[in-house]
């Protein structure tokens, strides 16, 4: 993975020097950067102040990491919904109720089921 050379304070300071009137083409060869990167900088954090991109990257990272953890806990109910599913539909197609069948039974309902 490519390594970020310049931090969001630094790049801040950059967009700064920008804004104060410094020539876009000095302030690209003393940084060090293309003019595009700093086009794509402006585009980017134009008018944010520092405290208020890193906090922009926080909330990124915590919407990132809760939509993960939604996509897992759905997973996990459809796989549990699934497998009541299956469970239920051999409870239905049994004729005659075993004893696990009927201690799932009322495990899962709280009340025993009739023997037929």
């Amino acid at each position: 993975m490519k390594r970020k050379r310049f931090s969001v304070e630094q790049i801040v300071a950059v967009l700064k020097q920008a804004e104060v009137g410094v020539p876009v083409a000095e302030l690209i060869r003393q940084v060090g950067i293309t003019e595009q990167t700093l086009y794509r900088w402006k585009k980017q954090y134009k008018g944010l102040e520092t405290d208020q991109v890193r906090q922009c990257k926080q909330l990124q990272e915590e919407n990132a990491r809760l939509k993960r953890l939604v996509a897992e806990l759905t997973l996990d109910k459809t796989m549990l919904q699934d497998v009541l599913a299956k469970m239920w539909s051999a409870h239905k197609t049994r004729s005659g109720r075993s004893e696990a069948c009927r201690r799932c039974c009322s495990v899962t309902t709280g009340r025993s089921l009739p023997v037929r």
